[in-house]
């Protein structure tokens, strides 16, 4: 067992269970963010949440038996923003693919208007 994760259990920090809280928090976030088609500031929010995430791992918190419900929790919110993510994706890319398809009409439309 790590150093921290002795500490940690020896203690009782409720430090890591807030760590688990601002997780949750900026999870959450995230997903309000996304509906709202901010990708921009999701992508800020998930920057936040590396060294946060970093930090729960080296408490090793959520390998605790008493955690599994948080950890289902945390689990199912990050699949979620994984689809949401995936489906702003594959909007993205159908609108791209319409505008270039649009683009190579009026190319078309313009070299035989004027005789190209």
């Amino acid at each position: 067992m790590s150093t921290d994760k002795q500490t940690y259990m020896q203690t009782g920090s409720t430090e890591p269970e807030s760590l688990l809280d601002e997780l949750q928090n900026l999870l959450e976030k995230q997903m309000k963010l996304m509906q709202r088609g901010r990708i921009s500031d999701v992508e800020l929010l998930c920057r936040q949440a590396e060294p946060l995430v970093n930090d729960i791992n080296r408490t090793g918190i959520l390998e605790q038996a008493d955690y599994t419900n948080k950890r289902e929790q945390l689990q199912a919110l990050y699949n979620k923003l994984c689809l949401a993510l995936t489906a702003q994706k594959a909007d993205v890319s159908e609108k791209l693919s319409r505008i270039r398809k649009g683009k190579k009409t009026i190319w078309a439309y313009r070299n035989n208007v004027h005789g190209g």
